[in-house]
């Protein structure tokens, strides 16, 4: 963990981005008091923060001979609304 006086932090907010990009924790202290952590994401958080437009998907196998406008109108058929 890196500890570091708001006054340097401001001067060096870069660089302290880089370093919790890279897995460290910056604490920013103002006064000598511990005021802010930065702290990298867990990749699960990462991971829960794609929207589900964004996320990879398998694609639709339609059996031999069924064309998918067809496949379409047989789901909106079966569909309950």
């Amino acid at each position: 963990m890196h500890t570091i006086a708001l006054s340097e932090f401001r001067a060096n907010a870069s660089a302290m981005i880089d370093l919790v990009e890279q897995g460290e924790t910056v604490r920013i202290l103002r006064h000598g008091k511990p005021v802010a952590e930065l702290v990298p994401l867990k990749a699960e958080e990462d991971a829960a923060k794609v929207p589900s437009w964004k996320k990879p998907f398998e694609p639709v196998v339609l059996p031999p001979g069924v064309s998918l406008s067809q496949a379409v109108l047989d789901e909106r058929n079966e569909s309950p609304w």
